[in-house]
């Protein structure tokens, strides 16, 4: 398996390899730890993970990050040359042309994993620029014909019965590529919420931080609310925009509008602790982030209401059709301060139950793994 974080955590990547290793695959991911941060080497579950250590590169759309990519993508290459798998596995647009190489030049099968539209991050913060937009088609073109020589596509997303809006896979569809859906739904895990009664809403955002402009629309929200009505803030994670969404908080919190606990990246397994502090997990993007709107599905709302909580969710796009269909939260029309404020007032009185886990996912991703390792 390749993909191009540090895989600490990659919760989909990890239980992709785990569920592969079920199938008595010995499974290696090979991740690209930008920042040199973790353990080069290491055992995860029967699962190894080796992350290289190639120089500090940034998370975005930054030149130095697509030197960063081409360099950990040759390395991995080179070294599955060498020795080559059964199968390699790509996650994402990032990884699928080491698929293609392998394929040409060992005949190896590859699945090419898409997780999201990669070529829409080229201009999630520049939307007007002729230069991102020609290298986001340019990615995009290139994507999609790599893909059409995957032996299998599987992606995250799927319209949903009787719903209104499309999925990734109804955008491959429509670019003529069959695949296969397995949502990044968590695994189910025995868990009473912590009863907050009494204690002051709060709430809570953890992951990665790629933009402001949500984090600004919610604070206009909270201090539109009365004084003594505000909501806190609980945030855990990192990402290209951490710093600045921080300070921008940080600021409201020294002005007096807002109370909010900040804290760094974390791992897996405290993400229970961090789900007993909030009563709601906001879950709302940017309209420009183009994947979004075409189907993808963020984790945050399966995790949050794996552990009982509420989600607010974007309206208009499938994570909408998603949430109220499962009753796992509410969805808003991004910018709409007044449908925010009533949004949080409603969510904290909704407790959802995440009645469909990872379990139906993990059957049909045994099946499809199955039917290409039998076939090589």
């Amino acid at each position: 398996m390749i993909v191009t974080n540090a895989c600490r955590p990659d919760p989909r990547v990890e239980r992709h390899a785990q569920w592969l290793s079920e199938l008595n695959c010995q499974v290696t991911i090979h991740a690209f730890d930008r920042n040199q941060t973790h353990t080069a080497s290491e055992l995860v579950d029967g699962v190894r993970i080796m992350r290289y250590h190639i120089g500090n590169y940034p998370y975005g759309a930054t030149l130095s990050t697509h030197y960063g990519i081409k360099k950990f993508q040759r390395m991995v290459q080179s070294s599955l040359l060498r020795d080559p798998p059964d199968l390699v596995y790509c996650h994402d647009a990032d990884t699928i042309s080491i698929g293609v190489v392998l394929n040409k030049k060992r005949g190896l099968p590859f699945v090419f994993d898409m997780h999201d539209l990669h070529h829409t991050w080229m201009r999630m913060n520049h939307p007007r620029s002729f230069m991102r937009k020609t290298i986001s088609i340019v990615q995009k073109n290139r994507m999609l014909k790599d893909a059409r020589k995957a032996t299998c596509v599987v992606t995250s997303s799927g319209q949903y019965p009787h719903g209104s809006h499309p999925g990734l896979q109804q955008w491959l569809e429509a670019h003529g590529i069959q695949s296969e859906v397995i949502e990044n739904r968590p695994i189910a895990i025995a868990h009473q919420p912590k009863e907050r009664n009494g204690e002051q809403l709060t709430i809570g955002y953890f992951g990665r931080i790629r933009e402001t402009t949500p984090f600004q629309f919610l604070l206009d929200a909270i201090t539109s609310m009365p004084a003594d009505q505000r909501p806190t803030l609980r945030l855990a994670g990192d990402g290209v925009s951490q710093r600045k969404v921080y300070a921008l908080i940080e600021k409201a919190q020294a002005n007096g509008e807002c109370e909010a606990k900040l804290s760094g990246p974390f791992e897996q397994k405290d993400l229970r602790a961090l789900m007993d502090e909030i009563d709601v997990m906001f879950a709302m993007y940017s309209p420009t982030r183009e994947n979004i709107r075409l189907g993808a599905l963020p984790t945050k709302m399966f995790d949050a209401a794996m552990y009982g909580k509420p989600s607010i969710v974007n309206a208009e796009c499938l994570m909408a059709d998603v949430v109220e269909h499962e009753f796992l939260g509410i969805a808003v029309q991004f910018g709409q301060v007044a449908q925010l404020v009533q949004a949080i007032g409603a969510a904290k009185t909704i407790r959802p139950i995440l009645l469909r886990d990872a379990g139906h996912e993990r059957e049909k991703f045994l099946n499809m793994m199955a039917e290409i390792l039998n076939s090589t």
